[in-house]
């Protein structure tokens, strides 16, 4: 099992390049009522039923370096056009590159438009006073995606060492502590009663709003997601 910090070291150096950020795709979609969105590359975890396929598993082959004033850019031309309030960076994982995604944030923040950063909230939950860099920042609202409902479920759908489960709920710690805007999400067709009800009780001890607010997402099946799941024993 792999330790999403050391990977995350690991990929922040193909996928960041000085304040540079490798992205493969920027987007209108549905999501959120219309959002303004940029696909990244690279992420610290490896989600069995993850959808972003060449981008998150070979990253060094995708995407291409953009800064954030190159994303801003883009990120906002495509809302203006669809006459969107939201913009957000999504498809693998925004937080390992912290340094790009400050001065986005701080882009973004000169603007009326809100950001919605999606994220497993790893990174977050293991430096608190990132956080704190994040709350700085009045656009911005957090969406923290839990991979699962337990430690042992977290490695089970991730592959990665279950002490990690923990740094997201930490994330979420963190987040309200720094009051900062935030809510969890989970994928509904995972999260079996008795997994749920343990995740709704942590939820609930650190802020009633988050168990409250919880967020089903639906499992997509894409042909390479259906074909990781059954290798992986799940019965779909």
């Amino acid at each position: 099992m792999y330790d999403p910090i050391i990977l995350g070291e690991k990929i922040k150096h193909i996928v960041c390049k000085n304040n540079f950020r490798k992205y493969y795709r920027f987007r209108s979609a549905r999501f959120y009522g219309g959002i303004a969105t940029a696909d990244c590359v690279g992420c610290n975890l490896s989600c069995i039923y993850c959808w972003s396929n060449k981008p998150k598993n070979s990253p060094s082959n995708s995407g291409e370096f953009y800064s954030p004033k190159q994303v801003f850019n883009k990120l906002i031309h495509i809302a203006k056009k669809k006459k969107y309030s939201l913009i957000r960076v999504s498809g693998n994982e925004p937080t390992i590159a912290k340094e790009h995604l400050l001065e986005l944030l701080e882009l973004v923040d000169k603007t009326d438009f809100q950001f919605i950063l999606e994220t497993n909230g790893i990174l977050i939950g293991n430096d608190p006073n990132y956080a704190y860099e994040i709350s700085k920042y009045n656009s911005i609202h957090v969406r923290i995606s839990l991979k699962g409902c337990t430690p042992s479920h977290f490695s089970q759908l991730t592959g990665a060492r279950s002490e990690a489960f923990d740094l997201q709920i930490n994330a979420l710690q963190n987040l309200v502590r720094s009051h900062v805007s935030c809510h969890v999400s989970i994928i509904k067709d995972f999260a079996k009663k008795d997994y749920l009800n343990e995740l709704l009780n942590k939820l609930y001890k650190i802020s009633p709003d988050l168990a409250h607010s919880l967020e089903f997402e639906r499992l997509i099946l894409y042909p390479h997601v259906k074909a990781e799941l059954v290798r992986h024993g799940f019965q779909i």
